[in-house]
Order: C-alpha cells, then structure tokens, then sequence
C-alpha cells in the first residue's frame, strides 16, 4: 500500500474510489452477484459484503485443498510413466 500512496502523492483515496471498489468485489463473489445496494446502511452493506468475501475465500481455499488431495489419491495409484499420469503432469505445469 506505501507504493501506491507514494505513486498518488498523500492524498487519500475517495469514497467514489471505494465505492468503485466495493462493487467490483461484489461482482467477484457468486453470493453477491446482481444485488445492488437495498435497504440499510452502507457501512453495514459494506461490512457483509467483507464477510462473505472472507467465508467465499475460505470456501475456496477448502475446495483447493480438497482437490489437492484428491490429485494425490489419483496419482499414488497410478504408474508413473502411464500417459495418464503424464497428462496430470502436463497440466500442472
């Protein structure tokens, strides 16, 4: 964050910057996807959106690991040198 505040000067970032990135989150998180605004404060809007983004990370990185293993299952049973398992290494890379 310093090298961005270096390349901005010392102002600080607007809420119409905020705002602008508030809403390309809530475009990243499948939850969010299509609700706008409602009823409310922003601050409390702001706050579930920054939760859900956490439990959407969290759900994630689950998954990943859950694959991850699942990768490491299929690979211990598999020969080495089959083409299959270079496939799996070719995809990796």
């Amino acid at each position: 964050m310093s090298s961005r505040r270096s390349s901005r000067g010392s102002a600080a970032i607007s809420e119409e910057e905020i705002n602008e990135l508030i809403s390309k989150l809530q475009s990243l998180l499948p939850s969010a996807r299509g609700r706008r605004g409602g009823s409310g404060s922003q601050a409390a809007s702001t706050t579930k959106l920054l939760k859900e983004t956490c439990s959407y990370i969290k759900s994630l990185h689950r998954e990943v690991d859950d694959l991850s293993d699942r990768l490491s299952d299929l690979m211990a049973g598999m020969d080495h040198n089959s083409p299959g398992a270079e496939i799996i290494r070719s995809l990796l890379r």
